[in-house]
């Protein structure tokens, strides 16, 4: 099949590569608009962009795809289909139409469950122990279309948001292609999602990544490991905000909620029931460091309290 590829962030990429590894044709990316980034704000192509560009690929980077001349240009193309990972717009109805076999999303969980823009972080956080990744016909409503393929994927204890998307994103560039390799051939029918099930998995924003001590240290732990690396977990000291890391959850230690036990080597902090050991900290200003370290540039004192 002719193929248009839409995507923009690192975790697209290996998909793109798979695509343009396979026996489709490859004949043009669509990502997002260069954006500001750096020290310098200058503006930088998408990895997707910066892929394609190696490839030779020609690349679309529409301000929004509802304008015109992107759905001129992208009907120049001549695509069978378009499969698309984490591409970050909205695609109208117009759009949706141009492909006679539609626009093919990989989403990283097993839908219905988790819909919407976070649902590796969700998953971690509400502490599944399964999820996985599923092809679908894009439609209006929100991952709401009719599935063709899923990958099952363990969470494992220590997974951070970014260790399983990762692993998510490499064994998802495959089942996209097989996805892609039987909507070819027409072994693969899109059945409907059921209704039972749903649930949604909505960004994750700055204010949410805010540690609350008072939780238990299960649930302190899963929102740290969900929010890694982004938008970052973090909690206040001094007034400071301070970045927080994965933590160890030290099982029979006791201290009050935010409260600090400074060792030689560790530093503890009291959550609603066991203590956790902090990881790496990032104090504002200040590069990313063991809360050992951090400790005894600040001098920190047991007793201490992060938090509000």
């Amino acid at each position: 099949m002719r193929l248009v590829f839409a995507g923009t962030p690192e975790v697209a990429v290996p998909s793109l590569n798979a695509i343009a590894d396979s026996g489709h044709e490859l004949v043009g990316v669509v990502t997002r608009p260069d954006a500001p980034a750096g020290r310098g704000r200058k503006l930088v192509a998408s990895p997707v962009a910066q892929r394609a560009e190696e490839l030779g690929v020609p690349v679309l980077k529409p301000d929004h795809p509802r304008d015109p001349e992107f759905q001129e240009q992208l009907k120049a193309l001549r695509p069978d289909c378009c499969p698309v990972v984490a591409y970050g717009a909205l695609l109208p109805q117009s759009a949706l139409d141009i492909p006679p076999h539609g626009w093919v999303n990989l989403h990283f969980s097993c839908l219905p469950a988790w819909r919407g823009a976070a649902p590796v972080q969700h998953a971690i956080w509400a502490g599944d122990e399964v999820t996985g990744a599923t092809t679908f016909r894009i439609v209006k409503a929100m991952d709401a279309g009719p599935t063709f393929g899923v990958m099952t994927e363990r969470i494992r204890p220590t997974d951070t948001a970014g260790d399983l998307l990762g692993r998510l994103a490499e064994g998802g560039a495959g089942l996209l292609v097989a996805t892609l390799d039987g909507i070819e051939d027409g072994s693969l029918v899109a059945r409907e999602q059921p209704e039972d099930g749903v649930s949604i998995a909505p960004k994750i924003l700055v204010e949410d990544a805010e540690v609350d001590w008072s939780e238990p240290a299960v649930a302190v732990d899963r929102r740290i490991r969900a929010c890694t690396p982004g938008p970052g977990a973090w909690s206040t000291h001094e007034g400071e905000r301070l970045k927080v890391g994965p933590v160890t959850i030290e099982e029979g230690t006791r201290l009050e909620p935010g409260v600090l036990e400074v060792r030689k080597n560790a530093v503890l902090v009291g959550t609603g029931t066991d203590a956790v050991r902090l990881g790496e900290v990032k104090a504002f200003g200040k590069k990313q460091m063991g809360a050992a370290d951090w400790a005894r540039g600040v001098r920190l004192e047991s007793g201490t309290r992060l938090g509000a």
